[in-house]
């Protein structure tokens, strides 16, 4: 008997017990921090773990170098078994977008090091650079928040692309289950977005995608952006990817603030965004909407609602 009707595990990062929590918090083995300070030729003389981060273990390293000059870096670890699985090359693909990225007219990460299959580390790991600042949710001033949130769009989207650059092309994430989440008033809407999520992509331009763009990824020092985090998901694709994925991040603050967002993006630009891009996103979050619903159910599914109205299904 084959088990293709068992119950779909959760997914990673949600319903986490204690044992992956220690996974991902607790102190780097010593063999990966021997790994670490001969990359860097220094000695590592603390780790603690940084907050967020569900599909690896992330730790600032501080670091004293051979002159006694002290720094700080940023170590990630794959250490989840079933992350090595969907991705198991999901380490060096990080390192190649870093290498990328140094082209990218916006701070981020430099890569330091990696070991992409964890022969040295003990799992696979990539050394980054510290970037200044912190994660902004709730601004002072919102609209000013959002512009600057926005203007950094552009720059990503403005790479230039080369046919060697090892970059991955956008895919909706895969779900484990297309089932509506048990808090939706709204099935059919779900059943239509999911014929939309397996149809024809629509043609657009394809520009290099940070894939997960949110105020989550974003830091901020005295009130501009200071870095921009996270590139591990990266790849070519169309630009409304990266709005649609805040999009839906916004929506803790409410519709009107993912709006206003989107319509300060398509200003800026002079492109137009693409409701597919909300199917795309929310579709592609739907393991994670039944683990654990939004703030704002309705808000959620008034948007896809709106999405599938645009692109010719039915609403209701």
């Amino acid at each position: 008997m084959t088990d293709t009707h068992r119950a779909p595990s959760p997914p990673y990062g949600f319903d986490d017990d204690e044992a992956t929590r220690r996974l991902l918090r607790s102190r780097p083995p010593a063999v990966c921090l021997a790994w670490a300070g001969s990359v860097l030729g220094a000695t590592v003389v603390s780790a603690h773990a940084l907050r967020g981060g569900r599909s690896s273990a992330v730790h600032m390293l501080k670091v004293v170098r051979c002159d006694g000059d002290v720094d700080h870096v940023v170590l990630r670890r794959y250490v989840r078994a079933e992350v090595l699985t969907d991705e198991p090359d999901i380490a060096a693909c990080e390192g190649r977008v870093l290498r990328f990225a140094e082209h990218v007219n916006v701070p981020s990460p430099r890569l330091l090091g990696a070991d992409p299959t964890g022969t040295e580390s003990g799992t696979p790991a990539l050394l980054m650079s510290r970037l200044p600042g912190r994660i902004v949710w709730d601004p002072p001033h919102q609209e000013r928040w959002l512009r600057r949130l926005v203007e950094v769009l552009p720059h990503i989207h403005a790479a230039p692309l080369g046919d060697d650059d090892g970059l991955r092309a956008f895919a909706p994430y895969a779900q484990r289950s297309y089932e509506p989440p048990k808090w939706s008033h709204r099935p059919a809407v779900w059943a239509r977005a999911v014929e939309v999520f397996f149809g024809p992509r629509p043609p657009d331009e394809v520009v290099f995608v940070h894939r997960d763009f949110h105020p989550g990824n974003v830091l901020w020092r005295r009130g501009t952006v200071s870095g921009v985090v996270d590139w591990q998901s990266a790849c070519t694709g169309p630009p409304s990817a990266d709005v649609g994925h805040c999009r839906a991040n916004l929506l803790r603050h409410g519709i009107d603030v993912a709006e206003r967002f989107t319509h300060l993006w398509e200003r800026l630009t002079g492109r137009r965004y693409h409701p597919w891009a909300d199917v795309a996103t929310l579709v592609g979050c739907l393991d994670e909407l039944r683990a654990r619903p939004p703030r704002d159910p309705t808000g959620v599914e008034t948007v896809l609602a709106r999405a599938v109205a645009e692109l010719g299904g039915n609403s209701r």
